[in-house]
């Protein structure tokens, strides 16, 4: 499903769990095994991409979050709720704050929990089949992965606020104009075009890479902090659960969409 390379100082992470590498536990388990076996001590560059055909991702895994959650007993929802938000976040803080240049290829769906995956990168590259989304007030939640903090600090209050409150996708070339993603590039060459920016990258000095990323890049804490908390709040009530439950007994591939 998740699996990993190491050459000229370059990991290459490549995403291949059908149908479009939902996040859930066995993702999370995968991403926190890479983690503790990287070495940033001979290694540069971190490229992440998919090998799915439909995209990058389709968010967090809405079946294991109905069944290994919502549809348990009520004392056991919220421990369980935020035993999986502090592991997430916890292997988003990782992925963000390592002392890489880490490089994001996106191409088709890029939605929801995929979306903040993709945020915790330095430099996204985007083909032109991107769509970038956040439709979890569709289903009565916030983004809980980390994606609010992260996309303020990417790009300006007026494009969070049009992403979030219409739940609706932009394109690659979209993307490229709000300062979200650094490169559009034609379907198929995302991949060849990040380990030409990670063959630049490990040309630096390794001390300035690592102190120049520490600087410029700040982990904004206390937003991830509170985006958690009002995720937990908000997931607790009936209105998830309702919705989930839709998703989940509904053939209609995209059900939660009005």
């Amino acid at each position: 499903m998740i699996r990993w390379t190491l050459r000229d100082g370059t990991y290459e992470l490549e995403l291949g769990r059908d149908p479009c590498n939902e996040i859930g536990t066995t993702v999370l388990g995968e991403l926190e095994r890479f983690l503790d076996q990287v070495d940033t001590e001979n290694a540069s560059a971190l490229i992440i991409h998919s090998t799915v055909r439909g995209g990058f991702s389709a968010g967090a895994d809405l079946r294991e979050l109905y069944n290994g959650f919502m549809d348990v007993p009520d004392k056991e929802q919220e421990p369980r709720l935020r035993e999986f938000i502090d592991r997430i976040h916890s292997v988003m803080d990782r992925l963000d704050m390592l002392p890489l240049t880490t490089i994001g290829v996106v191409h088709g769906i890029c939605f929801g929990g995929g979306f903040e995956l993709a945020l915790t990168c330095d430099i996204l590259i985007a083909e032109k089949s991107a769509r970038f989304a956040f439709p979890e007030l569709r289903l009565g939640i916030v983004p809980g992965f980390g994606g609010i903090p992260r996309l303020r600090r990417d790009v300006s209050n007026a494009v969070v606020r049009d992403l979030l409150l219409t739940g609706r996708s932009i394109n690659a070339k979209k993307a490229v104009t709000c300062g979200l993603v650094s490169q559009m590039v034609p379907v198929g060459a995302g991949l060849r075009a990040a380990r030409n920016t990670a063959e630049q990258a490990n040309k630096f000095d390794p001390e300035s890479r690592r102190s120049c990323k520490a600087f410029m890049k700040p982990l904004p804490t206390e937003q991830l902090e509170e985006e958690k908390e009002l995720f937990v709040r908000l997931a607790l009530r009936p209105v998830l659960q309702a919705a989930l439950k839709k998703f989940v007994e509904s053939d209609d591939p995209r059900p939660y969409l009005p």
